[in-house]
């Protein structure tokens, strides 16, 4: 399954520049949201369900991925990265650092002998007498996350790169488990995904947009997190809408025990963490969506990694500056939805026969489809945001509006961090 355009589309090209770079932001962005309506559509055939025309509307898809610059709380604009997260210049080129939490934060400091309290100019003043590639291997081997910024030539010569470029930009594989195929009864053409319960165990944001997506199309979604692992806030606030949100600590016997008893009902399964590092047992026929940063096979497979990270090992920061990044965070909300039409698509087969299905996207491949795509433009007007028509508010939040533009709004407001019962 790759980037295709959904069925029955209408909409028109904007005049503006929306999600403008030198790479094709915008074709990416729009195609993702095609690849999911394209799988509602399969869905719905597969339930009987009535179909309807899909309005693509750039303005709300760039909105959508611009999400953290569109967010308002009481009125003012969030940042959306921390202090020490951003480009350096190192002895040899640069590298790009990613801190916003504050253990990623730690690391970074102890793998550089910097003090806890220690300010960009400091961390800019080390590494600037450091070459990068050690600083990567350094930080990285901390647990910490550092990359260097490489052309895109150099990623695609890298064994790293040519993991990345190889495969499906979804892959949907079955599992040798199963069950009794189950099409709940209250789903209808708006909502096709209703009486589905989706455990949402996926953090930031690609993994957080896909069960976003899925929580508009009817879905009952259930993110759990460890209450000694905290979100950013506004993270929360942008992607959690329509969904509930608990605290678990697995380590706890009686927490473990709520855990089993969630996992035991559900219907889909999405993860975000790296490869091997969470510990689950799914129940046969359930269906697994993955997200990763650097893929599930290669090098760098187990490797902590975010979207900023993977434009600037890919090759994109530096066609996009010396060195830069895209217009928004376009690899995590993408791979987003991309994740969320290959679990719609394993839904739809599994009503033919039950069969448990994995759904796996990587920010890599994503990246990879992006650098291989037509429509690179040499001097690209500054992109635009959209308007006020694009977003919604509710209290004292101000948010961008569903990607999919026949939805006015998503259920209802990100909830509380971890507010609710661990119970479906």
């Amino acid at each position: 399954m790759g980037l295709k355009s959904a069925t029955a589309l209408r909409g028109a090209q904007p005049t503006r520049p929306y999600l403008s770079a030198t790479l094709p932001v915008a074709a990416l962005a729009a195609g993702s949201v095609a690849a999911l309506c394209s799988a509602v559509d399969r869905y719905r055939t597969a339930r009987e369900l009535e179909s309807a025309p899909w309005t693509l509307d750039l303005a709300r898809i760039a909105a959508s991925f611009s999400g953290d610059k569109m967010l308002r709380i009481d009125g003012a604009p969030v940042n959306g990265f921390a202090e020490l997260s951003g480009f350096f210049p190192t002895s040899d080129g640069w590298v790009r650092t990613h801190a916003n939490y504050p253990h990623h934060r730690a690391r970074l400091l102890a793998t550089l002998d910097l003090p806890r309290n220690a300010s960009r100019d400091d961390l800019s003043a080390e590494l600037a007498r450091r070459e990068g590639a050690a600083v990567e291997h350094e930080v990285t081997s901390a647990g910490g996350l550092a990359v260097r910024v490489r052309t895109e030539q150099d990623w695609a010569a890298s064994e790293p790169g040519r993991r990345a470029a190889s495969g499906p930009v979804v892959s949907r594989t079955m599992r040798p488990d199963f069950r009794d195929p189950y099409g709940p009864p209250q789903a209808t053409s708006r909502t096709p995904l209703a009486g589905i319960r989706v455990l949402d165990l996926t953090r930031v944001i690609a993994g957080p947009v896909a069960t976003r997506a899925l929580a508009l199309l009817g879905a009952t979604v259930l993110r759990v997190d460890s209450p000694h692992l905290p979100e950013i806030a506004w993270q929360h606030i942008e992607n959690g809408q329509g969904k509930r949100t608990t605290l678990l600590d697995l380590g706890e016997p009686n927490d473990r025990e709520r855990f089993d008893a969630l996992m035991s009902g559900v219907d889909v399964v999405v993860t975000g963490y790296r490869p091997g590092a969470l510990d689950i047992r799914l129940a046969p026929g359930v269906v697994h969506g993955r997200v990763s940063a650097w893929g599930e096979r290669g090098p760098w497979a187990h490797r902590r990694g975010f979207d900023s990270l993977v434009q600037a090992a890919s090759g994109i920061s530096l066609i996009e500056g010396a060195p830069g990044a895209l217009p928004a965070q376009a690899l995590d909300h993408a791979s987003g939805y991309l994740l969320a039409a290959g679990v719609v698509d394993a839904l739809a087969a599994q009503l033919a026969d039950g069969i448990g299905r994995d759904a796996t996207v990587s920010l890599a491949r994503t990246a990879a489809w992006l650098l291989a795509a037509p429509g690179r433009i040499e001097d690209p007007p500054a992109a635009v945001l959209p308007d006020e028509q694009t977003v919604s508010t509710h209290g004292t939040i101000t948010a961008a509006r569903p990607a999919l533009a026949d939805y006015d709004d998503y259920p209802f407001p990100a909830h509380d961090w971890g507010s609710d019962d661990a119970r479906w």
